[in-house]
């Protein structure tokens, strides 16, 4: 059983104050994973030396943090939305 936190939590949104346990609130999870489906290693083979490339992709590379290269594979959020917000939102999340 999930234990309601006994803290408002904010719309992410609009920044209202939501009460947990009073149904007026929606936990968004959103989960982004780079392209899982990765190159066939055939397409590089007419285009140079393999271990080139992967030389040039480490080099590139070698200047990003830990975060910054795992932020380019994988994110995962969680939001609170008021009931509005959640509404408009899940319509238009560009909004």
């Amino acid at each position: 059983m999930n234990r309601v936190p006994e803290n408002p939590l904010p719309c992410h949104r609009c920044g209202k104050l939501l009460e947990p346990g009073r149904g007026d609130l929606y936990v968004v999870r959103i989960e982004a994973v780079a392209d899982p489906f990765p190159q066939c290693l055939d397409d590089y083979l007419g285009q140079g030396d393999l271990f080139e490339k992967m030389e040039e992709l480490i080099e590139q590379m070698r200047d990003m943090s830990p975060v910054d290269l795992m932020h380019q594979v994988y994110r995962r959020l969680t939001i609170t939305l008021c009931g509005p917000c959640y509404r408009q939102w899940i319509e238009d999340p560009s909004r």
